[in-house]
C-alpha cells in the first residue's frame, strides 16, 4: 500500500548474510576471521540495543527448528522412508524360493534359516538423551510424514534410571511390533507351500536386548533391588503383551490366557515387594514371594509354549492360527521378558573379587607374573565348589562383581532360567579377566546362565585381542564352558578407540581382530560354535555410527569380509548392533520408524554371503600403513597438552547433562571444575559431543591427511574403486561437514588475551574498554592461548593436506557456522558480565578471581549458586521483625541490583548457550 513503510529486515537473514560475505571474503584473505567478526558484529548489536536476549532467543529457536526439522528429513531418508524401505514380502518370498523360477527350498532349510537367531538389536542407556522426550517424539513423527512443530524446547533435562527404562521399553515395544510383522511374513510365505506344517516354524531371525538397569560400569546408582525390579517389571510388560495378542482370539486361547493371568497378578505382587532400598525385613518378604509364588509366576516359558500347542491345534481359521504363531515365535525368541538382559561391569571389579575370593595378588597387568597368575586361577578353576544363593547373600555381599553374579543366579532361579543373561566385561585385556569371570560364575552354580563376553574398545585391547582369547582358551575349563554354551561372546567398542586413535582406524582394528578370530578357534577345535559379535557403537560419527544409511551403518560395522570368513569357516554368526540411550532410540520413535529399522536389519541378517571382489583387501600394506598412520597422528593428538587444553577449555559447561553420569570423571571440590590434563579425564560420550561444540570432529577426520599424502595415487585409487574403503571415507567426510577451521579459529582466539587487547584499543563504548582489559586479564590467568594455538596449526596442517588429496571435501553449511558465532557472541557476553562481578571477602576458598576463572570455563550453575549466597537477592526475614529497639536503616541486605545487571543475564545467556548446543547436535544428527 503506498505510503506503508517497508517491513522490518529479518535480523536472522541478515546475519546469514552477513556471514556468507564474511566466508567469501575469507576464501580470498588469509588472515580472515568469518566467525569471529560475524559473533563481533552480534554483540554490537547488541550494545546498539538492536538485539536483546528475547529476540537472540527467538532466533536460536527458529535455527534449532529448522535443524531438527531436517534431522528428521536426514532420518528418513537414513532409514528409506522415501521409498527405499526393504520389503518384507520380498524378502521372505526370496528365502522361501531364492530361484522364483524354480522350487522352493525343503521345509527343514526353511526351518533352519528362520529359527536360528541371525542379529540382535541391544537397547543401552549410553548418556544421548540429548532431547526432551516430547521433541523425541515430534522428531521421529516428523521422520514418519508428520510436520515438525515450532516453539518445541531442544534443551534436555538429565532423566533418571526411571527414564531411561521407560524410554527404552517404549523402543522395544515398537521393535518387537515390527518383529511381529516380519515374522509373519515369514510364516505367510511359508502358508502356500507347506499348508500343513507351515504354523509348526517358530521363526526367532531377529532378536532385540537391553541392558538398562543392568549396567554397572561406572555406575553407583543402581543397586542389585533396582535391577531386579526391572527385569520383573520386563517380564511383566511381555506377559502382559501376550495378553495382549491372545485376548481377542476366543475360545482355542481360553486356556493360555487364564494361565498368562494368573502369572501377571502373581508378578506384579513381586515387583510391589520389591524395596526401595535393601531393608532386611523388607528383602525377607521380597524372598517369600518369588519363592512361594515361582510356579504361578512362570521361570520359564515351557509351560505357556506347551498350551500354545494345543491353542494352535484349535484354531478355527488360518487367520487365528496366524497370529497364534507369531505370538509364540515373540515368546519364544524372547522368553519371559520384552527383551534379553545384558549386564555389564568393569573388568577391575571383577579383579577385586578374584583378589579378595582367591588371595591373588599379582596385577593382571604385570606381564612378569602373568603364567602364575593364569595357573593359579585354573586351578581354583578346577577346585571350585558352588555355592547356594539366597537374598541375604545379596544383603551381605559387598563386592559389586559378586553381587551382579549372585543378581545373574536370583533372576535364572525366580525370574526366567530359560533365556541366557549376556555378561559383558569392560576393559578386557588379559585372559586373566574372562578365567576370573568364569570361577565367579562357577562360584554361584550360573555359570550355564550367563554368557561372557569381553568388551574389546581401546586401542590396546583390540592391539591384543587374539593374545587375550588365546590365555583364555588355553585353559581347559573355559573351552569346555564354551562347548556347553555353544557360543563365543564378544564385544567391540568404538568409542574410547575413535577417541584414542581415530574412528576409522578403530574400525579398522575390530575388523582385523574379527578375521582372525577364524584361525583361533580352529586352532583350539572350537571351529563349530556359534560365534557373536555384538558392535557397541553410537549413533554419532565419532562412535561408528555411518551417516549415509542403515544399510551401510550395518555394513561398515560388520564388513563383508569378516562374514565371508566366519562363513568360509563354517562358523554360526549372530551379529548384534548397539542403539544408545536417546538417539538410538529414535530409531524405533514411531511404528513406521521401528518397521524401516527391522526391515533393514532383516535384510542384512539375511543377505547372501559370497566371495569379496574389494581391492582394499588386495592393497593389505597400504591400507596397514593408511590406518598406522592415522592411528600414530592420532595418539600424538590426544598426547597434545594442546587437545587437553582444548577440551577443557570451555569443557562440559557446553553441554546440558543427556544422562545420569558426570562427564568429568574427578574434581577438585570447592575450587570448580576440574582443569582436564588429559582426554581421558572426560567420558568418551561428553569428549565428542565437546569437539561437535567446537566445530571441529578431530576423532573421525584427524591424521587423515598425513595417511593420504603418503601415497595420493593409492589414496584416491582406493576411494574411487574399494566399497569399504570408500564407506570408511563417507563416515570422514560428513564429519568434515560439521567441521570448520575458521569456527575453531574463532574459539582459539577467543582464548587468547591478544585479541581482547586488541578490541579494548578500538573500542569507543564508554566503559567497555575497562570490561575488556580485565576479560584480557582473566583470559591471560587462564594460560590456554599458547598450547591451543600450536595445536591448532596441527590441526591445520593435516586438514590442509587431506584437502590436496581430497579437494572435493565438503563444507560446513552457513547454518551451522552461524550457530557457532552466535553461541560464540554470547559466551563473550557471559565473560563480560564475569569481570563485573562485585569484590567480596575469600570464605571457604571461593574468590572473586576464581568465580571469574570459573565462569570463563562455562562452569556457570555452580558459580550463580555460590553468588546468590554471597550476595542475597532479598534481605530476608529480617526487615519484617521488630527487634524492640530503635532500627537503623537495613541498608545492604539486598544485592536486587546486582542479580537484575549481572546474575541473571549471566544465567539466561548460558541457556542460549546451551540452546544453541541442543541446534547444533541436530545439524550434526546426534550427542556425542
Amino acid at each position: 500500500m503506498a505510503g506503508m513503510p517497508d517491513s522490518a529486515p529479518d535480523p536472522l537473514q541478515e546475519l546469514l548474510a552477513r556471514l556468507r560475505d564474511a566466508r567469501d571474503a575469507a576464501a580470498h584473505d588469509p588472515f580472515g576471521d568469518p566467525v569471529l567478526l560475524v559473533a563481533l558484529a552480534i554483540s554490537r548489536r547488541m550494545d546498539e540495543g538492536a538485539l536483546d536476549l528475547d529476540s537472540l532467543g527467538e532466533m536460536v529457536q527458529r535455527l534449532a527448528d529448522a535443524a531438527a526439522a531436517d534431522r528428521a528429513k536426514r532420518l528418513a531418508h537414513y532409514l528409506g522412508l522415501d521409498g527405499a524401505v526393504p520389503s518384507l514380502a520380498a524378502l521372505a518370498a526370496r528365502l522361501v524360493r531364492p530361484d522364483p523360477n524354480d522350487s522352493p527350498i525343503p521345509f527343514a532349510r526353511y526351518r533352519a534359516l528362520l529359527e536360528t537367531p541371525r542379529f540382535a538389536a541391544v537397547f543401552t542407556a549410553h548418556p544421548t538423551f540429548s532431547l526432551p522426550p516430547e521433541t523425541g517424539a515430534a522428531l521421529a513423527a516428523a521422520a514418519s510424514g508428520a510436520g515438525f512443530p515450532t516453539g518445541l524446547t531442544h534443551r534436555p533435562t538429565a532423566p533418571t534410571l526411571a527414564e531411561e527404562f521407560r524410554q527404552a521399553g517404549e523402543a522395544i515395544r515398537r521393535g518387537r511390533d515390527a518383529l511381529d510383522g516380519l515374522n509373519a511374513a515369514l510364516l505367510q510365505a511359508a502358508q502356500g507351500i507347506w499348508p500343513d506344517r507351515w504354523w509348526t516354524l517358530v521363526p526367532r531371525p531377529v532378536l532385540l536386548a537391553t541392558w538398562v538397569g543392568y549396567d554397572t560400569d561406572g555406575r553407583t546408582d543402581i543397586g542389585w533391588w533396582d535391577t531386579l525390579r526391572l527385569r520383573l517389571t520386563m517380564k511383566r510388560l511381555q506377559l502382559e503383551r501376550l495378553e495382549a495378542q491372545l485376548a481377542p482370539l476366543g475360545d482355542c486361547a481360553a486356556a493360555l490366557l487364564a494361565r498368562l493371568r494368573a502369572a501377571i497378578a502373581a508378578v506384579a505382587a513381586q515387583i510391589a515387594a520389591v524395596p526401595e532400598t535393601p531393608e532386611p525385613v523388607a528383602v525377607q518378604h521380597l524372598a517369600a514371594l518369588l519363592v512361594g509364588e515361582r510356579e504361578t509366576a512362570l521361570t520359564g516359558p515351557g509351560p505357556l509354549l506347551a498350551l500354545f500347542a494345543e491353542a494352535l491345534a484349535a484354531a478355527p481359521d488360518e487367520p487365528t492360527r496366524l497370529a497364534l504363531a507369531v505370538a509364540r515365535a515373540g515368546l519364544a525368541a524372547h522368553g519371559l521378558a520384552l527383551a534379553h538382559t545384558h549386564m555389564r561391569l568393569n573388568a577391575a571389579q571383577l579383579h577385586n573379587a578374584a583378589r579378595q575370593r582367591l588371595g591373588i595378588a599379582a596385577a593382571p597387568d604385570d606381564m612378569a607374573q602373568r603364567r602364575g597368575l593364569l595357573a593359579a586361577i585354573n586351578t581354583a578353576l578346577a577346585e571350585v565348589t558352588p555355592l547356594p544363593v539366597d537374598f541375604g547373600a545379596l544383603l551381605a555381599e559387598r563386592a559389586s562383581a559378586v553381587r551382579l553374579m549372585q543378581s545373574c543366579a536370583q533372576i535364572a532361579k525366580h525370574v526366567d532360567g530359560s533365556a541366557p543373561i549376556r555378561f559383558l566385561i569392560a576393559e578386557t585385556e588379559t585372559g586373566y579377566t574372562l578365567l576370573a569371570a568364569l570361577w565367579l560364575a562357577k562360584r554361584f552354580g550360573v555359570d550355564h546362565a550367563v554368557e561372557l563376553s569381553p568388551l574389546f574398545e581401546t586401542a590396546e585391547a583390540l592391539d591384543r585381542g587374539e593374545r587375550v582369547l588365546e590365555e583364555a582358551l588355553r585353559s581347559p575349563h573355559y573351552r569346555d564352558y564354551l562347548r556347553r554354551q555353544g557360543r563365543i561372546c564378544l564385544q567391540f567398542g568404538y568409542s574410547d578407540s575413535g577417541r584414542y586413535v581415530g574412528q576409522l582406524a578403530g574400525s579398522y582394528l575390530a575388523e582385523r581382530l574379527k578375521l582372525r578370530l577364524v584361525e583361533l578357534l580352529r586352532r583350539h577345535k572350537l571351529d563349530g560354535i556359534e560365534v557373536v559379535l555384538f558392535d557397541t557403537h553410537g549413533e554419532s560419527l565419532g562412535r561408528g555410527g555411518h551417516p549415509d544409511s542403515l544399510a551401510d551403518r550395518l555394513a561398515y560395522l560388520s564388513p563383508p569380509q569378516a562374514r565371508a570368513a566366519l562363513d568360509k569357516a563354517g562358523l554360526k554368526l549372530r551379529e548384534e548392533t548397539a542403539f544408545q540411550g536417546g538417539d538410538g532410540y529414535l530409531l524405533f520413535g514411531t511404528p513406521r520408524l521401528a518397521e524401516a529399522t527391522v526391515a533393514g536389519i532383516a535384510a542384512h541378517a539375511f543377505a547372501p554371503v559370497g566371495a569379496v571382489d574389494d581391492p582394499v583387501y588386495a592393497e593389505a600394506d597400504y591400507v596397514t600403513d593408511f590406518f598406522a598412520t592415522v592411528r600414530r597422528e592420532m595418539q600424538a593428538l590426544v598426547a597434545d597438552p594442546g587437545y587437553a587444553a582444548l577440551l577443557g577449555a570451555f569443557g562440559p559447561g557446553l553441554l546440558d547433562r543427556t544422562g545420569s553420569r558426570p562427564a568429568v570423571r574427578q574434581s577438585d571440590g570447592m575450587g570448580g571444575a576440574a582443569r582436564i590434563s588429559h582426554p581421558g579425564q572426560l567420558r568418551a560420550i561428553p569428549n565428542n559431543a565437546i569437539l561437535q561444540q567446537l566445530g571441529w570432529l578431530a576423532n573421525s577426520i584427524h591424521g587423515l591427511g598425513a595417511a593420504a599424502t603418503a601415497n595420493p595415487d593409492a589414496f584416491a585409487d582406493l576411494k574411487a574403486r574399494s566399497p569399504r574403503f570408500a564407506r570408511a571415507l563417507a563416515l570422514a567426510g560428513r564429519a568434515v561437514a560439521c567441521s570448520d577451521l575458521g569456527v575453531l579459529r574463532a574459539v582459539v582466539d577467543t582464548l587468547d588475551p591478544g585479541p581482547w587487547l586488541d578490541r579494548a584499543g578500538f573500542t569507543r563504548r564508554p566503559g567497555r574498554r575497562e570490561e575488556l582489559l580485565a576479560v584480557a586479564g582473566a583470559v591471560e590467568r587462564l594460560d590456554l592461548d599458547a598450547p591451543v594455538r600450536r595445536l591448532f596449526r596441527r590441526l591445520q596442517a593435516d586438514h590442509l593436506a587431506l584437502r590436496a588429496a581430497w579437494p572435493d571435501l565438503p563444507a560446513m553449511p552457513d547454518r551451522l557456522v552461524l550457530l557457532h558465532a552466535l553461541r560464540l557472541a554470547l559466551i563473550h557476553r557471559i565473560w563480560l558480565l564475569a569481570v563485573a562481578i562485585p569484590e567480596f571477602s575469600p570464605r571457604h576458598g571461593v574468590t572473586r578471581e576464581s568465580l571469574v576463572v570459573r565462569l570463563l570455563q562455562m562452569d556457570v550453575e555452580p558459580v550463580l549458586t555460590l553468588l546468590d549466597e554471597i550476595f542475597p537477592a532479598a534481605p530476608g526475614a529480617v526487615v519484617e521483625l521488630d527487634f524492640h529497639e530503635p532500627a537503623p536503616p537495613r541498608e545492604g541486605l539486598s544485592y536486587a541490583a546486582e542479580h537484575a545487571a549481572v546474575f541473571a543475564p549471566i544465567g539466561r545467556l548460558l541457556g542460549l548457550v546451551r540452546e544453541c548446543g541442543a541446534a547444533i547436535t541436530h545439524e550434526v544428527g546426534a550427542f556425542g
